[in-house]
């Protein structure tokens, strides 16, 4: 059975926020929440320990990641306005769920949630409590 994904509207305005200010650049960020049964929530981000981001490309060092098991996933963005995950996307996955922005990073309808197969998932978006 597939995990529902809630996002809270804070951490939506975050990724998008943080996208066009990179812009062009491709921008990384962690996403911190937790899981449960059926369910993935998401309440926070972080920019990574020494993220890079330059044309088309994001990255970060895995080792220097200090042990946090609240980081369930990464956001990136994507200036070409394509919100497909790419090989490269899809080969350094981390976690659970991948969120893709894609160009102009107005609003949600410019974010896509991938699961670890690389496939489209559903989400709500949750006022902040």
């Amino acid at each position: 059975m597939p995990k529902t994904i809630r996002i809270e509207r804070s951490v939506i305005n975050s990724i998008l926020g943080y996208c066009r200010h990179l812009h062009p650049r491709e921008g990384i960020l962690l996403l911190r929440g937790k899981t449960e049964k059926d369910k993935i929530i998401v309440d926070n981000v972080e920019i990574p320990p020494f993220a890079t981001h330059g044309q088309g490309f994001s990255t970060f060092p895995l080792h220097m990641l200090p042990i946090d098991f609240s980081v369930i996933g990464t956001a990136h963005s994507h200036p070409t306005g394509n919100p497909q995950p790419s090989t490269q996307d899809l080969n350094n996955f981390y976690g659970k769920i991948m969120i893709i922005a894609a160009y102009p990073y107005n609003t949600e309808q410019q974010i896509t949630a991938y699961n670890s197969q690389g496939k489209p998932t559903e989400y709500k978006i949750e006022e902040d409590e």
